[in-house]
C-alpha cells in the first residue's frame, strides 16, 4: 500500500508557475510554519510528451497524494485538457480540494457544484491553515453530504 503524504498542486504552467515556485520557496526558506511534500517531486510530466504519457505521470503523483491544491489564475478554468482532468481525478479519488485565489476577482466554475471544496487567498498562512484543517472538515462535509465552496478568509 502506498503512503499518501503528498500535496498535488495543479496550475496553469504557462502563466502561474511563479506562484507554484513561491510556494516552494516558502517551504524551503527555513520557515517551519509552511511545509508540504510536493507530488511534483515524484516524476516529470513534460509538455512535449503525448497526452496519455503526461496523464500517466500525473496518475502516479495522485497515487501518493492526500490533498489537491488548485492555484486559480486568470485562465486556469479554460485549461480543460489537464486542469479539469486533474480536478475530476481528484474528485474520483475522493481527495480534499483547496482552491487558492491568485487574485480575489477570480470566479469559481461549476466544476465544484457536486463536491465540497475550500477557497483561500494566496497567502502563506491561509494556505497552510487550509492544508492542516480542510482534510478533516472535508470528511465531515462528505459525511453530511454537504457540497459547495467554503471560504477561509
Amino acid at each position: 500500500m502506498v503512503y499518501r503524504n503528498k500535496t498535488y498542486i495543479a496550475f496553469d504552467g504557462d502563466k502561474d508557475m511563479r506562484y507554484y515556485n513561491l510556494m516552494k520557496a516558502w517551504r524551503d526558506g527555513g520557515n517551519n510554519t509552511f511545509n508540504f511534500y510536493d507530488a511534483h517531486d515524484l516524476n516529470k510530466a513534460y509538455d512535449t510528451s503525448f497526452e496519455a504519457s503526461i496523464k500517466s505521470q500525473l496518475r502516479k503523483r495522485f497515487s501518493e497524494s492526500k490533498v489537491l491544491i488548485l492555484l486559480i489564475g486568470e485562465s486556469t478554468y479554460r485549461l480543460t485538457k489537464f486542469v479539469k482532468w486533474e480536478i475530476e481525478t481528484a474528485k474520483r479519488l475522493n481527495l480534499p480540494i483547496i482552491l487558492v485565489d491568485l487574485k480575489e476577482t477570480n470566479t469559481t466554475p461549476n466544476w465544484f457544484s457536486d463536491y465540497p471544496v475550500i477557497r483561500v487567498p494566496f497567502r502563506q498562512e491561509r494556505i497552510q491553515y487550509a492544508m492542516n484543517d480542510w482534510p478533516s472538515r472535508f470528511k465531515e462535509h462528505q459525511r453530511k453530504q454537504d457540497i459547495g465552496v467554503w471560504i477561509y478568509k
